[in-house]
């Protein structure tokens, strides 16, 4: 039987470059992307059965791709490796069918412990933010940050303004009209209860969707 396949996908290449080098002991890495886009096109291509990949990456943040991901590769095995701790981000990846949420910070043999167990049916999350889970979700479990209530084009639009993308920007991106897109903005500054697209900025930074460079 062969080794299983992995994809990473991290927009930080010195990072991902030293994953694929700890991961290729025991599978075989069939590639490494840089954004959400890449990585749906990657796993299309390469039928991994694991996707490693950060939640900040440019074009297409990870937990919407990682969303689209399980929606058309539901057998795909969905690990998330990032630097954002907060356990909104945890419960939104879980949620969206991943099969671990792990830190950047943590020992290798926890990295490959997750792989392991993923490839099981075994979730595994990081210490540190189950228990934090535990704390939060007795109190509430069906907290949420606003912009789960947003679709997945409206979030895809979010990230876009957020980077710096002009309307008409966005609009050639996802080949589609530019009232489309200022209607879609419209939205959102609604549902989030902003008014000023320095305010996008800030929310998308503060819930993961762009990181700071």
């Amino acid at each position: 039987m062969g080794r299983s396949r992995i994809l990473l996908a991290d927009d930080h290449t010195l990072f991902c470059s030293l994953l694929r080098d700890l991961l290729a002991r025991e599978y075989e890495v069939v590639g490494m992307v840089g954004d959400g886009r890449e990585l749906l096109q990657a796993a299309a291509l390469l039928r991994p059965d694991v996707v490693l990949a950060d939640i900040a990456m440019p074009s297409l943040n990870g937990l919407d791709a990682g969303r689209r991901l399980k929606k058309e590769f539901p057998h795909i095995k969905l690990i998330y490796l990032t630097m954002n701790n907060k356990v909104e981000y945890a419960q939104e990846a879980l949620q969206a069918g991943a099969s671990a949420f792990i830190l950047k910070n943590s020992e290798s043999a926890h990295v490959l412990q997750a792989v392991r167990d993923a490839l099981r049916g075994i979730p595994y999350v990081a210490p540190e933010i189950k228990r934090a889970m535990g704390e939060i979700f007795v109190r509430d479990p069906r907290a949420v940050h606003r912009s789960q209530h947003l679709t997945d084009r409206q979030r895809e639009v979010l990230q876009m303004l957020a980077e710096g993308c002009s309307l008409q920007e966005i609009a050639d991106k996802l080949q589609i009209s530019y009232r489309t897109v200022r209607y879609h903005k419209t939205r959102i500054m609604e549902e989030l209860g902003v008014s000023k697209n320095s305010e996008l900025v800030q929310y998308a930074l503060k819930h993961g969707l762009i990181a700071l460079t």
